[in-house]
């Protein structure tokens, strides 16, 4: 069994659609953000980092239980513990350096362009082209890489295509605008529709719906979300 660690954020996403690929038993575990439910101990027992998406696995290596933290390290863990999604063995290489160009690249900069548009305060115009200038160029090197294939990496679907679509599934939001948010990425948004299109897509994507998460924009929010904006609090 996978205790699986949940937000309805990008990075859980991915986490989601692996399993929903791949038919692993899980059990979803709320940790509700706007909270501060990742700030516990509990949960900084599982992710020090106090960040979704995490996991406990029952029979991890050796039969004996496992925490993995980080969507891309559980990405991984999962592909190689089930033997799914990992594509070929040439391709390793490739795979690798794609995951992390997208958990480096992609993913925080999605994250900061959001954050600088949606959550601070206005006037940050530097910040906000910055980031958003960013997130395009990484979309235009996964554009240009797509030009000619189907799939990230080699002839098949593998653990890089589910990173990439959890944060592209953001796009409009991440890019600000109202509809078609690939539309000057012909190849990444013809890839996107491909990997949308698969069934476990839907499912992945009403993981956590029978929860009610907190909504972010309020203060107790943004301090649970933002906690290095804030000076720590006083000793006693």
């Amino acid at each position: 069994m996978i205790r699986f660690y949940f937000h309805p954020t990008p990075n859980p996403a991915k986490v989601a659609l692996f399993l929903e690929e791949t038919g692993l038993p899980y059990e979803v575990v709320p940790v509700d953000t706007a909270k501060g439910e990742q700030h516990m101990p509990a949960f900084r027992a599982i992710n020090p980092n106090g960040k979704v998406p995490a996991i406990i696995d029952t029979e991890g290596p050796g039969g004996r239980e496992a925490r993995v933290f980080d969507s891309t390290a559980i990405l991984l863990y999962l592909a190689e513990k089930t033997g799914q999604f990992l594509g070929a063995p040439q391709d390793q290489p490739e795979l690798l350096s794609w995951l992390l160009f997208l958990a480096s690249g992609l993913g925080p900069f999605s994250g900061q362009a959001v954050h600088f548009q949606h959550a601070a305060p206005q006037g940050l115009d530097y910040a906000v082209n910055r980031y958003r200038r960013e997130v395009e160029r990484h979309y235009k090197v996964l554009d240009d890489h797509l030009a000619t294939r189907s799939f990230i990496v080699g002839e098949t679907y593998t653990i890089a295509d589910m990173s990439a679509w959890g944060w592209l599934d953001r796009a409009a939001r991440v890019l600000k605008v109202e509809s078609d948010p690939l539309s000057g990425f012909p190849n990444l948004k013809r890839w996107f529709a491909q990997i949308d299109g698969r069934e476990a897509v839907a499912r992945a994507r009403a993981v956590g719906k029978d929860h009610s998460f907190k909504p972010s924009g309020d203060e107790e929010s943004r301090r649970a979300l933002f906690p290095s904006n804030y000076p720590p609090a006083a000793a006693e």
